[in-house]
């Protein structure tokens, strides 16, 4: 049944009826629903349940670290995916190519950095990655200059080993035209320099290793970097590490003085598009493999951010100046992470949705003082008339009373609650102050109608 009208004649704008404020609120209500659950549904889904990572070969160091992350990681129902690799430097392409569905690497420094990849990011550097030179010769060779025209091997093509060691030697004047430079894995440059087919190979690994160990105990010689400061100048991404006296052995004092190594560093690189929940487990796993000292670094060294080869993930400077978000250290991964996501999407609607809870008692009040409000005009209106009319007629003077009674009856049927009931008796006053105004008029007609009956 449609709503009468209320008896406006001076003001056309209906008030706001406690239906129609419910009927506003409602579609507010189901318009900020409908944004929300859009938004929602165009998220994807807050993290997926596999990471997979480019490694290295089979039996190297970098594939073991994959085999203990993926350990952790099951733990908060995260599948690491391992995929081998011929190295560092097929590593950092697989990263690079956007069609790859590699979204973390272990990458030695110096393979490569910003410039070439922007969209690269470091999660952590891991671990000192010692750079070692064995050699066969009566002399002591400390300079890389001094073997020019040897047979050298450099590591597997595609390694990070090869570019530091071509970079090496490049710079200290060694190239395949005055020397020869030969590709081998790691066993075959050590059986070949057992077999005097080669005379230096460059090897690298942890000291602690079972080839770096077999070598250490060969009888080969081991080259001391006496130009480490230099290099490290000219090279950044390497760094000066002291293998001690008497480290292989002590009973035979092996070797028999410090030994000045170069060191690359291992990284955990990763695609800026990795989720930084990821990230956070990533850093964790890390700090749990790789916190543990050696001859080149005390415990807690590692992992760290002290690398500059790629731009250091937001999530791992927060990770090491205040440890895993709130919520990550207390609840489960899945929860934290959904709840951290959705808070941060629906954060604005709750300000709005905030905002609200704020305007709506005052908009209540408005909409209930408005009730009234509407009447006042209408009288304030009916009385200016009646004041600038002069010698009203009786049909004026029927409009008005009848106008002024419609009101009056209207007044008495306003919904309101009745902390309001002050304003509504205010309104009748105000009523019979212009009914008065009415009577006074139709009064002043009468007068002037009535003849004088002055005395003769």
């Amino acid at each position: 049944m449609p709503k009468t009208p209320l008896p406006l004649h001076r003001i056309q704008k209906r008030p706001m009826t406690p239906q129609r404020l419910r009927r506003l609120m409602l579609i507010g209500s189901l318009l900020l629903l409908a944004i929300v659950w859009s938004v929602l549904a165009m998220l994807k889904p807050a993290t997926q349940g596999k990471i997979v990572v480019s490694t290295g070969a089979p039996d190297g160091i970098y594939y073991h670290y994959a085999e203990r992350y993926a350990q952790i990681l099951k733990r908060d129902g995260i599948t690491l995916e391992i995929r081998p690799s011929t190295g560092s430097a097929q590593n950092f392409q697989r990263l690079r190519d956007d069609n790859s569905d590699v979204e973390v690497a272990f990458i030695q420094s110096g393979t490569g950095n910003t410039e070439q990849a922007p969209g690269l990011q470091t999660i952590a550097a891991i671990s000192y990655e010692p750079i070692w030179v064995f050699y066969r010769s009566n002399a002591v060779y400390d300079r890389l200059s001094q073997l020019q025209g040897k047979r050298i091997s450099l590591g597997l093509t595609g390694s990070g080993l090869q570019i530091v060691a071509g970079n090496l030697l490049t710079e200290n004047g060694i190239n395949n035209k005055n020397t020869t430079l030969v590709d081998l894995n790691g066993n075959d440059a050590y059986q070949q320099l057992k077999d005097n087919r080669i005379d230096a190979g460059f090897f690298i690994g942890r000291a602690d290793s079972p080839m770096i160990r077999s070598l250490l105990n060969s009888g080969l010689k081991l080259m001391s970097f006496s130009q480490a400061d230099a290099l490290v100048q000219k090279f950044p991404s390497l760094s000066k590490i002291t293998y001690p006296r008497g480290a292989t052995n002590l009973v035979d004092d092996l070797p028999t003085h410090d030994v000045t190594l170069l060191a690359a560093t291992a990284m955990l690189v990763s695609k800026e598009s990795l989720h930084p929940a990821l990230a956070y487990l990533l850093l964790d796993a890390a700090n749990a493999i790789h916190n543990s000292p050696d001859f080149f670094t005390p415990r807690n060294f590692f992992p760290n951010q002290n690398i500059e080869d790629f731009t250091i993930a937001d999530e791992t400077r927060r990770y090491f100046k205040s440890g895993r978000p709130l919520l990550q250290r207390y609840l489960p991964f899945w929860l934290a992470n959904f709840i951290e996501r959705r808070f941060t999407i629906l954060l604005p609607f709750i300000a709005v949705l905030f905002g609200l809870a704020q305007a709506v008692p005052r908009l209540y009040e408005a909409s209930m003082k408005k009730r009234l409000v509407v009447w006042y005009k209408e009288i304030r209106l009916l009385e200016e008339e009646i004041w600038h009319t002069a010698n009203a007629s009786p049909d004026k003077l029927t409009e008005w009373h009848a106008e002024i009674e419609e009101i009056d009856a209207n007044a008495n049927q306003i919904d309101i609650p009745p902390r309001y009931y002050g304003d509504v008796y205010a309104l009748k006053q105000a009523i019979r102050v212009v009914r008065d105004r009415i009577r006074e008029a139709a009064s002043q007609r009468e007068a002037a109608l009535t003849p004088s009956s002055a005395p003769q």
